[in-house]
C-alpha cells in the first residue's frame, strides 16, 4: 500500500468505498479487504451502513489503529448538538471509540446551520479524541476556501467524484497549495471506463484492466487518493493491484477526457 501525505497525516492511497452496500455484502467485503491488505474503509452515516461496516473491521484480523476510517454527517446533522450526537451514534455503529476522519457529505443546503456551527463541533469532538481529523465533501473551490477559513481544525480533505470524465484539475490546484488531500470517490464513472477504448489500449500494453488503468491515473497525481467501491474478492484485489506499474506523461494526458454527458450518462446508469 503506498499512502499520500497531508499536513503530516499520512493515508492509505487506495481505500475501500461502500456507497450502496448493505447488509451482509458490506460486512463481507470490508473484511476481505482489510484480510487483502487495504487499510483504508470509507463510509457515512448516509448510507445506512455504519454497523456492517463496523462488523466487517471487528472480523478482519487487523488492528484498529492500521485502518483509517472515514464516516460523514448526514445533512440532518449539521447544528453544533446533531454533529455531536450522530457522531456518538456513528461510533456506536462502527463499533469503535474514534474514527480518522470525519466529513461533512454535502454542503449545508437543507439546514439553518453554517459551516462555521458545524465545523466548530468537529473540532470540539476532535479535541475529545472522537475524531482524529475533519474534512468535507462534494464541495468546490469558493465553499473549501470558506470552510477552511472559519474551522478551528484543519480541513485534510475534500472527498469529490474525480475520474477521467470529470475535471477536477481547479480543485485539484487548489488542494495542492494548500496541503489539502482530494479523495477521490466515484473513480470509475460507475462503470463507464470499463468498456473504454483508450483505458484498454493502454492496459494491455501492461497486463492491466481498463479499471486499473483508471486508478493508476489518479494516483499517480500529486494529492490524490481514491476509494473505489468493490463487492467481490476478485474486484477488491484487482482495485489494490495497480502499485505495479506506472502510466507515461503522454498516457496522463490521453487519458483525461473531461465529459459532462458521459459522467451524467454513468450517473444515471447507476441508478437503474
Amino acid at each position: 500500500m503506498e499512502y499520500e501525505t497531508a499536513q503530516g497525516v499520512e493515508v492509505p492511497a487506495l481505500g475501500l468505498g461502500t456507497w450502496q452496500l448493505t447488509g451482509q455484502d458490506c460486512t463481507t467485503a470490508v473484511e476481505t479487504a482489510l484480510d487483502v491488505g487495504y487499510r483504508h474503509i470509507d463510509t457515512a452515516q448516509a448510507y445506512g451502513n455504519e454497523a456492517e461496516v463496523g462488523e466487517g473491521i471487528a472480523a478482519a484480523e487487523v488492528d484498529r489503529e492500521e485502518i483509517f476510517l472515514t464516516t460523514k454527517l448526514d445533512t440532518r446533522n449539521r447544528t453544533y448538538q446533531r454533529v455531536v450526537d450522530s457522531t456518538r451514534e456513528s461510533l456506536d455503529k462502527l463499533g469503535t471509540d474514534y474514527v480518522d476522519l470525519l466529513l461533512i457529505h454535502q454542503p449545508n443546503y437543507l439546514t439553518r446551520a453554517d459551516h462555521e456551527e458545524t465545523l466548530r463541533a468537529m473540532a470540539d469532538l476532535r479535541d475529545e479524541g472522537l475524531i482524529r481529523h475533519v474534512g468535507v465533501s462534494n464541495f468546490g473551490v469558493e465553499k473549501l476556501k470558506r470552510a477552511r477559513e472559519v474551522s478551528d481544525a484543519p480541513i485534510l480533505t475534500d472527498q469529490v467524484q474525480y475520474h477521467p470524465y470529470w475535471d477536477q484539475r481547479k480543485l485539484l490546484d487548489y488542494c495542492r497549495v494548500h496541503d489539502v488531500l482530494l479523495t477521490a470517490y466515484s473513480p470509475l464513472a460507475r462503470g463507464s471506463v470499463l468498456d473504454d477504448p483508450i483505458l484498454e489500449r493502454i492496459g494491455a500494453a501492461y497486463g492491466k484492466s481498463p479499471a486499473q488503468v483508471a486508478l493508476r491515473w489518479l494516483l499517480q497525481q500529486d494529492g490524490v487518493v481514491t476509494i473505489p467501491k468493490a463487492t467481490s474478492r476478485e474486484h477488491i484485489e484487482a482495485n489494490l493491484d495497480v502499485f505495479d506499474f506506472r502510466l507515461s506523461d503522454a498516457e496522463m494526458r490521453e487519458i483525461r477526457q473531461p465529459s459532462k454527458l458521459r459522467t451524467a450518462a454513468a450517473y444515471l446508469r447507476s441508478m437503474v
